[in-house]
C-alpha cells in the first residue's frame, strides 16, 4: 500500500512539474505579447485552491484532476469582450504572435529537459559501464562475434560511456537501414567492430528489449552468498542464520553466488532445505524454510535476509559522467534533440507498422517508472522528467487539431489562404482532431492494460 501512495505521489509531482512548464510557457508569451490572462489552471474539475493576481487579474487555479492544465485567454470567440481590451484579445493578434503563443507551450517542455540534461550533466551521473556478460548461443549478438568481457566503447561512431548509453545508441540505429558499427574492447585489451544488420535488430525490437533480442546479458559482479541484514521473526531468523554467515551449500548443492541462492530459495515455498555455513571459521549444519509470498500470480520463497555487498564491490562496474557547466550546455542540447528526433522516428516507425505499438508507454506505464525513478533517487527522477517532457513537447507538435500542432497547422493555412479560416472548417478539424486523439489514448491504455495483465 504505501509502495502505490509512493507510486502515485511521484506521479501527481511529475506531472504538476510538466504541466506547470507547459502552461506557463503559454502564459508567459502570452503576457509579453500583450494578451489578456483570464485564468491559469493546473488540473482540471473543482478548484482546490484560487488566487487573483492583484497587478494583472488573472485568476491561478491549482484544479482537482491532475492530468492536464490550460491558460484560458481573452477571446472574441468565447464570449463578449468590452472594447476598451479588444487589443488585449488572442483572436486580435498578428499570426505571428499567435504563433509564438502557441508553439511557446512544447518549446517550454524541450528547454525543460535540456535544463534537467544540464542539472544532471554538471551534478555527475553513475552508470554502469558496457561490460558483456553471458552471450546467448546462436544468437544475433554470437553470430556478429560478441564475447564474454567485450567492453562495448561506441556504436556508428557514437561514445557509449555506459549500458544507458550504449542501449539507447543500439535502439536509435536499429530504426535505420544498414549496417550498425559496434567498436568493443576485448578482455586482452584489443579494440574491434563487431557488425550488427539494423533490420534484423528491429524485427526484434518489440518493447524495446534490445540486449535480450540481440542476446546479451551485462557482466555483473559475483557476490558471495553472505547474509547482510535480517528482517526479525522472518525464516532467516528464526531458523538460526547470523549475519555475516557465508553459506556453502544448500541439499548437498555448493553455492558460489547470491543470485544462485536466490533462485533456489524463489523455487521452493514452504519447502526444508538443509543448509552448511561457514560462522566465524566453523562450519554449522542448519535447517530452513523459507515462507510462501504471492508474486506477479506466483508462489515463491521468501526468508527476510539481504545480501551483505563488500565495499567498492562495483568500483570496476561503475563509471562516472560529467561535464563543466558550458560543455554541459551543448551536451544537454544534443541529447534532448537526439531524443526528440527518435520519439519522431518510433511514432512513424508505428504508423506504418514497422514498430510494434506495444512500445508505447500510457498513464499507468508513466505512473510505475515515476515510482520507481524517484525511489531511485533524483538523479533518475530527473532523467524521468526530462523524457516525459520531450515526449510531451513532440507529441504536442504532431499536426493534429486540439493539440498545439493542430493549431500551428491552422495557422499555416491561415497564412496560405491569407485570411481567417472558416468556424465550420476549423470544428470539423477539432471533432477530427478529438477522435484521433482519443484513439491515440485508448491504444496506450489498452497497450498499459495488456503489459499489466501479461
Amino acid at each position: 500500500m504505501d509502495s502505490l501512495l509512493f507510486t502515485i505521489a511521484a506521479f501527481v509531482v511529475a506531472l504538476g512539474i510538466l504541466i506547470t512548464v507547459h502552461e506557463f510557457g503559454h502564459f508567459w508569451v502570452a503576457r509579453r505579447v500583450g494578451v489578456k490572462v483570464l485564468r491559469f489552471s493546473i488540473g482540471f474539475g473543482k478548484p482546490l485552491w484560487t488566487r487573483v493576481g492583484k497587478n494583472d487579474g488573472t485568476e491561478y487555479v491549482l484544479a482537482a484532476i491532475p492530468l492536464g492544465g490550460y491558460v484560458k485567454m481573452l477571446d472574441e470567440r468565447e464570449g463578449p469582450v468590452d472594447p476598451g481590451e479588444l487589443d488585449r484579445a488572442f483572436n486580435r493578434q498578428t499570426l505571428a504572435s499567435r504563433t509564438a503563443i502557441v508553439l511557446a507551450g512544447p518549446l517550454f517542455n524541450l528547454l525543460f529537459a535540456v535544463f534537467a540534461f544540464w542539472l544532471i550533466f554538471v551534478t555527475g551521473d553513475t552508470g554502469i559501464k558496457p561490460l558483456v556478460g553471458e552471450v546467448k548461443a546462436e544468437s544475433i549478438a554470437e553470430q556478429a562475434g560478441f564475447q564474454t568481457g567485450d567492453r562495448i566503447l561506441s556504436v556508428n561512431q557514437e561514445s557509449t560511456p555506459t549500458w544507458e548509453t550504449a542501449v539507447y545508441m543500439l535502439l536509435a540505429e536499429s530504426l535505420n537501414v544498414g549496417q550498425i558499427a559496434v567498436r568493443v574492447e576485448d578482455e586482452s585489451g584489443r579494440e574491434a567492430v563487431r557488425w550488427l544488420d539494423a533490420g534484423r535488430l528491429q524485427e526484434m525490437s518489440e518493447e524495446a528489449q534490445i540486449l535480450q533480442n540481440l542476446g546479451i546479458t551485462p557482466k555483473r559482479p559475483v557476490v558471495a552468498p553472505v547474509i547482510g541484514t535480517l528482517l526479525p521473526g522472518e525464516a532467516a531468523d528464526r531458523d538460526g542464520l547470523k549475519t555475516g554467515d557465508l553459506l556453502l551449500s544448500v541439499d548437498g548443492q555448493s553455492l558460489e553466488s547470491w543470485v544462485e541462492w536466490v533462485k533456489y530459495v524463489r523455487a521452493r515455498p514452504e519447502q526444508r532445505m538443509a543448509l552448511e555455513v561457514e560462522r566465524a571459521g566453523s562450519l554449522i549444519r542448519l535447517e530452513l524454510t523459507p515462507a510462501a509470498i504471492e508474486s506477479e500470480g506466483d508462489s515463491i520463497g521468501r526468508i527476510g535476509a539481504s545480501v551483505h555487498v563488500p565495499p567498492h564491490l562495483m568500483d570496476d562496474y561503475q563509471t562516472e559522467i560529467r561535464y563543466g557547466p558550458l560543455e554541459a550546455v551543448g551536451k544537454s542540447l544534443y541529447k534532448t534533440w537526439d531524443l526528440s528526433l527518435l520519439m519522431l522516428k518510433m511514432l512513424g516507425k508505428m504508423v506504418i507498422g514497422e514498430v510494434s505499438v506495444k512500445n508505447l508507454s500510457g498513464p499507468i506505464s508513466i505512473a510505475e517508472y515515476a515510482g520507481k525513478t524517484a525511489s531511485y533517487g533524483l538523479i533518475d527522477f530527473l532523467k524521468f522528467l526530462a523524457v516525459v517532457s520531450i515526449s510531451l513537447g513532440v507529441l504536442n507538435l504532431l499536426p493534429i487539431p486540439v493539440l498545439d500542432g493542430g493549431h500551428l497547422l491552422f495557422f499555416l493555412l491561415e497564412a496560405i489562404k491569407g485570411g481567417p479560416l472558416s468556424e465550420t472548417f476549423m470544428e470539423h478539424g477539432q471533432k477530427i482532431g478529438m477522435i484521433l486523439l482519443l484513439a491515440m489514448m485508448s491504444l496506450a491504455f489498452y497497450v498499459d492494460l495488456s503489459r499489466l495483465l501479461g
